[in-house]
């Protein structure tokens, strides 16, 4: 049994913890790894709850039009995960469906260690269709979401208390998939008071145990299931039932307001989100606690070494790495070229694009989407190519998966395909397949400059331009998510165009955003990297030493710790 102490329980769909894992999508996924790791370098007692994805998001494989194929991953389970021996049950449908748990152990800086379990209903006792209901993240339809996300809250809460957890803190629903756990909180207050009607007192003491952090700032990207099929599924559930005005959202139940309505403390990702969420959800008291990375995650093997001289204890103490601007520019340089050496033998081999070493790189990877406008950098591909011919020198790099019900973000993808054709004879363009943590540690730290282009205000946060800056690569960013609180004109990085203070999506402005982007390349980027070495590395420095040392999950996990968990 588990020693009984307080403990965090932090929920989410995905985690992204170790290479030959696809246990994640992206962003969301990253998090929550991050997350677990900052909970064990700081020793804060926590344990991980998601479901066994044993096909992944899927493989991506790209063809020379840039059609997106999709395949179901394989790896091998008990490589990587111990099965442990307690099982439990969930009803779906009015059926048992059974569960077991796998686990992973996050063990940090000093050693102290962090759980994650991944629960799994690949078992025969349950039926074929029931066996591969942990085994595509964000797959199937509708239904299959939904009895997916009844497996990770309720399920999640059973599995806790087979394994011994008694004594649990708080409850941390990463984003709202896992919000059914309240529904189980909720019966078994019920139960230990030995009633079977859930009253409002049992709401009060759920709404204590619980924390709760929304991602999305668009209302459509919210999970909401129609109460009549949630009734088919869960059967008769009686908080929904005698409490729908509470927890349900008329005839819906949205599992985003379901985790509101049930959370002491509720935050948004970065302070414009949390801004745009009060103005989503305006009966509610949303915090903002700005997203972080896990730096020695993210920091290339060079920029460990470098702070390993020059900072010791940067591990321990993400704060320390404000002493960057310390470290000689011609250091930051070397550790910075090694690492791009890294990456375009990586992409040289792997694409045989030849990419140059003393070309301006420039990155994008992110998921391919609509919003993230992957191609505004070639809304004008004669202005584009007069850049590269007349300033400087460009080569650039992008990695990325659409969903594969997301036809637009593929797209998308084609767009770069074909504009990656026309450019050929003038700047050297590639697209890497199948984007991942094991690519992303060597495309991030390993390109001179990190561009983002979402269409404001609908990045939540990102986290990518946080990796980058640990590794003292600049962002080039639209002023949106966490990059309006990072940037510093000129110091950290670069913006792109103007502010947008507006909290719902505004008409299209992909053609001056693209005049912006290309004025901040032909009259500043460019030319400060091919002519102004000295100053792009102080900008360099400064990422390091003002952005790196504060976007970090240390710093983020304290805040969480403060406010919402041991308060």
């Amino acid at each position: 049994m588990i020693e009984e102490k307080p403990v965090v329980a932090y929920f989410s769909m995905e985690f992204a913890l170790e290479e030959g894992m696809p246990t994640y999508a992206g962003g969301l996924g990253v998090l929550a790894g991050d997350t677990v790791r900052a909970a064990a370098d700081l020793q804060v007692p926590m344990v991980g709850v998601t479901l066994l994805h044993r096909k992944g998001y899927f493989y991506q494989r790209l063809d020379s039009d840039g059609r997106q194929i999709e395949e179901p991953v394989r790896w091998p389970v008990d490589d990587f995960l111990q099965e442990q021996p307690q099982r439990v049950e969930v009803s779906i449908e009015g059926r048992p469906v059974r569960l077991r748990a796998w686990k992973y152990e996050v063990k940090g800086v000093n050693g102290f260690v962090v759980p994650v379990y991944f629960l799994d209903s690949d078992l025969p006792e349950n039926s074929e269709w029931d066996r591969a209901l942990t085994d595509y993240l964000y797959g199937g339809d509708e239904h299959y979401r939904l009895c997916q996300e009844v497996l990770l809250g309720i399920g999640g809460v059973r599995m806790l208390r087979a394994l011994g957890y008694t004594d649990i803190a708080r409850f941390h629903m990463n984003e709202g998939h896992s919000a059914m756990l309240t529904l189980e909180l909720l019966r078994e207050s019920a139960q230990a008071a030995g009633r079977t009607e859930v009253t409002s007192e049992d709401i009060e003491r759920v709404r204590r145990q619980c924390v709760f952090t929304t991602h999305t700032p668009v209302m459509a990207g919210h999970d909401r299931f129609a109460l009549e099929h949630v009734r088919r599924v869960l059967g008769d559930c009686k908080p929904l039932v005698e409490h729908q005005h509470v927890l349900c959202l008329g005839t819906e139940l949205n599992m985003t307001y379901l985790a509101l309505s049930l959370s002491h403390f509720v935050n948004g990702v970065a302070k414009k989100h949390a801004e745009i969420s009060r103005h989503m959800f305006a009966e509610y008291q949303i915090d903002a606690i700005t997203n972080g990375v896990h730096v020695a995650s993210w920091a290339s093997p060079h920029f460990q070494a470098l702070f390993d001289k020059y900072i010791p204890g940067w591990r321990e103490d993400n704060f320390s790495l404000r002493y960057a601007l310390s470290i000689p520019a011609d250091e930051v340089w070397a550790a910075h070229r090694a690492a791009k050496r890294d990456l375009l033998v990586h992409v040289n081999r792997e694409t045989n694009a030849g990419m140059d070493m003393d070309i301006l790189t420039i990155g994008f990877a992110r998921r391919a989407t609509a919003y993230k406008r992957a191609d505004l950098l070639f809304r004008d591909l004669e202005r584009l190519r007069a850049i590269a011919t007349k300033v400087g020198r460009l080569q650039i790099i992008y990695a990325g998966k659409a969903h594969p019900r997301d036809h637009e973000g593929k797209s998308l993808i084609q767009r770069i395909f074909r504009a990656s054709e026309a450019l050929k004879n003038d700047i050297r363009i590639v697209y890497m397949p199948n984007y991942d943590v094991e690519l992303a540690r060597l495309l991030i730290p390993g390109v001179d400059v990190w561009l983002n282009t979402p269409q404001p205000p609908l990045e939540a946060s990102g986290t990518s331009g946080m990796k980058a800056a640990v590794n003292g690569v600049p962002s080039l960013s639209i002023l949106d998510g966490w990059w309006i609180e990072g940037c510093i004109e000129g110091v950290t990085g670069w913006a792109i165009g103007e502010r947008v203070d507006a909290t719902a999506p505004q008409p299209d402005r992909s053609d001056r955003d693209a005049a912006a982007l290309y004025e901040k390349l032909e009259k500043v980027v460019v030319p400060l990297f091919y002519t102004q070495r000295e100053r792009f590395i102080d900008v360099m420095r400064h990422a390091i030493a003002l952005n790196g040392s504060f976007f970090n999950t240390h710093r983020m996990l304290q805040q969480y710790v403060v406010k919402a968990y041991f308060e």
